[in-house]
């Protein structure tokens, strides 16, 4: 039982899942474009697995830039099989297609995943933890660059299959700038972190920091969750769940970004706030590493 809790902590789950995507999604995306042209078929094909191959080859490797691509291509399997199933209706192969697609979807969105995929990208005797997307981002932003992403590369190319030249030129020629920008935007998401590194903790995150800073371990008083009437500063960024404190006997100076974009430095900050995707985690780690 250990070790199969042990194995859910790791990449495994969502390598998993993503190697048997063709088998049990291919039939129900086939059988949807049964009725498509036979140029459309080549290249959604072409696409899938190519697309397939690309988040199998990021599960692989664990990094930020593997997170970003698992991201994209995760959901888009399951918006696929949604797709598949309003075509074809309830069929046993659009339900078990529908189900592995969903199943790879949470794995991949699964904050024990992300935690895997930032790690990957760490040196040495650093730890990243990843912190939690703001709420304001996800009511529609984060959907509106992944649909830039997914949607600015599909397009045109399947448009100029069907035969539609004007049209598919037009959104193929504003889609890739879009899918850049989508992409680009979802990536800053998966640079969310937490360093724990020898000589104390390093908060990194580009939405509401200009710049990294250092809590050193000796400086820190205290570490823990955020009591309710704190005056530490609202690191954040508006993201929900249980808030971390961290109260320091030496100041520190930062950057905050600001919605006006204006570079305010604050000095003497004696207290922040951080919102980690897994709290127990993070706490684990700094009790591990004597921080706070």
């Amino acid at each position: 039982m250990a070790r199969l809790a042990a194995l859910v902590h790791t990449a495994w789950p969502i390598r998993v899942v993503w190697a048997v995507q063709p088998l049990l999604l291919g039939p129900a995306l086939g059988a949807a474009l049964d009725d498509a042209s036979r140029g459309v078929q080549v290249v959604a094909s072409v696409g899938a697995w190519l697309a397939w191959l690309a988040v199998l080859v990021a599960t692989l490797v664990p990094t930020t830039v593997s997170l970003t691509a698992l991201r994209l291509g995760a959901p888009g399997a399951a918006v696929a099989a949604v797709v598949a199933t309003v075509v074809e209706g309830v069929e046993p192969s659009t339900m078990v297609g529908l189900a592995a697609a969903l199943a790879a979807a949470f794995a991949g969105l699964a904050p024990e995943t992300a935690e895997v995929f930032v790690d990957g990208s760490s040196y040495g005797p650093e730890t990243r933890l990843p912190l939690k997307v703001p709420v304001a981002l996800l009511a529609g932003p984060v959907e509106v660059a992944w649909l830039a992403a997914v949607g600015g590369t599909c397009t045109g190319p399947l448009l100029l299959a069907d035969r539609r030249w004007v049209l598919g030129g037009v959104a193929l020629a504003a889609g890739l700038p879009l899918a850049w920008w989508g992409v680009r935007s979802l990536h800053t998401l998966a640079r969310r972190w937490l360093v724990f590194v020898p000589a104390g903790m390093v908060i990194h995150d580009p939405l509401a920091l200009v710049d990294p800073i250092l809590l050193r371990r000796g400086s820190v008083r205290s570490f823990g969750p955020a009591p309710a009437d704190t005056d530490a500063v609202d690191l954040t960024a508006g993201a929900a769940g249980l808030a971390l404190e961290a109260r320091l006997d030496d100041p520190v100076a930062l950057l905050p970004v600001t919605s006006r974009r204006t570079l305010t430095e604050l000095k003497g900050v004696r207290a922040v706030l951080v919102t980690p995707s897994r709290p127990g985690r993070v706490l684990a780690e700094a009790r591990r590493r004597q921080f706070g």
